[in-house]
């Protein structure tokens, strides 16, 4: 699946903070989007639409969650952004991902397994 530029801080804040209003949203993206309340209402209604997030109604207030899990998705970005953009082939390394703000230990270790097998998938 494709995540748009204006997409992925949304993501970002639903994985950081879990389920979270579309106000809630906002005041996480905004510190670094200079977007109106509307636009990321627009984008999360488009991003329902695209099984992206999900929304349910919680004590008469829409509240939103991540329907595509972060490291799954960060390591097709990545992946795409490595081979499309930089044009490197083969594998990358892990150490790349430390010091992200966005990823725990852990994660950046499933991270570089995945994009292993990404790469060992491609040459065969």
């Amino acid at each position: 699946m494709k995540i748009s530029p204006s997409e992925l801080p949304l993501l970002k804040a639903l994985w950081s903070k879990g389920e979270l209003s579309a106000r809630e949203i906002h005041e996480q993206v905004s510190v670094s989007k200079s977007w109106s309340f509307s636009t990321t209402r627009k984008t999360l209604e488009r991003m329902v639409g695209k099984d992206m997030v999900a929304m349910r109604e919680l004590h008469g207030v829409r509240v939103y969650t991540a329907q595509v899990e972060k490291v799954s998705t960060l390591a097709s970005m990545t992946r795409d952004f490595i081979s499309r953009v930089l044009e490197v082939k083969g594998p990358l390394p892990g150490s790349m991902f430390t010091g992200s703000e966005i990823l725990e230990p852990d994660e950046i270790k499933e991270l570089e397994k995945l994009m292993k097998d990404f790469d060992e998938s491609e040459q065969s």
